[in-house]
């Protein structure tokens, strides 16, 4: 046999492969992941500790500290820490260094994303990366986080559900930066505030326990200051942020036509905590627009945010909603 003939008959690799159709209702084909993408036990140690503890600090401080270690200061620090983070995730992360909503000047850039990193919600780059490859698979196979998967029966949507909000951060299914975020890869600041991912989570935490202490001038206040602003500030925009992948995929309305298989919906209980994300529906519909919740009394923080931001110059080239377009989209 010829070296031509041998290699029309050499059997495929598994990525070249001819993949099944993706119907929509069954599971997601798997495949075994190779060993050297298996999390490593440290890494897998390091995600728990950065899911649970914020979460058990919540459970600790309602069940047992509510209306003992809570005041007024440790109520604005945790709002205003909250907002501040969780726009960097919503303005920074996702509208402009995702989909590029808007050009910021570049001092304005590192500061939305070294403020987004304070989230604990992951480095910016792989934070980046991982959203653009949801969107490039919405709810079919090579999504990271749907909840379809593992099909649309009632206990593969329960499963799926719990998959899409917090499980896919425990799996193997890495997804490669130099594919799916090259701009940020090559983006010398942007490679800084990613490596810099660690000690922008302890400065999220000592932050909140400095300005306790400062305001208060006891232990005891800096304490107090540290689980509400700190650990608890971060638990609830966890949940927040994951909702959107879970629940915004299951729940809610849908008034935009979309790519097939994406069955993202707009939840508008989510609009405020979320800073206008859960207006999840539009976005897909139309993912570079700078605003999502385009629709008449749709409550949109990060886009009231960005607009104040190009009246200031900070924001250029800004993606606003084409009306046209959108109609043209509507159901």
């Amino acid at each position: 046999m010829t070296t031509t003939n041998q290699a029309a008959h050499a059997p495929l690799s598994p990525a070249a492969q001819p993949q099944p159709t993706y119907a929509g209702s069954e599971p997601f084909p798997t495949t075994p992941a190779p060993v050297e993408l298996q999390p490593r036990a440290g890494q897998v140690a390091i995600t728990a500790v950065i899911v649970a503890f914020p979460f058990l600090a919540l459970v600790l401080a309602v069940v047992v500290l509510w209306g003992q270690l809570i005041g007024p200061v440790d109520i604005a620090l945790a709002v205003a820490l909250y907002t501040v983070t969780g726009l960097g995730i919503t303005v920074g992360f996702h509208r402009c260094l995702t989909h590029h909503s808007f050009t910021p000047a570049p001092s304005l850039k590192v500061v939305l994303a070294l403020a987004g990193s304070m989230a604990f919600q992951g480095d910016v780059i792989s934070w980046v990366a991982t959203h653009r490859r949801h969107h490039a698979f919405t709810d079919r196979p090579g999504d990271p986080h749907s909840p379809f998967r593992y099909g649309t029966t009632l206990r593969g949507q329960l499963r799926g559900l719990a998959h899409a909000h917090v499980g896919w951060l425990f799996t193997s299914d890495t997804t490669p930066a130099a594919k799916y975020a090259p701009d940020l890869a090559a983006d010398r600041a942007m490679r800084a505030v990613s490596a810099a991912f660690p000690a922008l989570c302890v400065m999220s935490l000592a932050v909140p326990f400095g300005l306790g202490w400062a305001i208060g001038g006891t232990l005891r206040s800096a304490i107090a200051a540290l689980l509400w602003a700190g650990l608890i500030r971060v638990a609830v925009l966890h949940h927040v942020t994951w909702s959107v992948n879970s629940l915004c995929h299951m729940i809610g309305e849908r008034p935009f036509r979309t790519r097939r298989h994406d069955r993202a919906t707009n939840l508008w209980p989510l609009a405020v905590p979320s800073f206008g994300e859960s207006w999840h529906n539009a976005h897909h519909a139309d993912p570079t627009c700078a605003r999502h919740g385009v629709d008449r009394g749709q409550i949109d923080l990060s886009a009231v945010v960005i607009r104040l931001l190009q009246r200031a110059g900070l924001a250029t080239d800004v993606r606003w909603a084409n009306p046209t377009r959108l109609e043209g989209r509507r159901k």
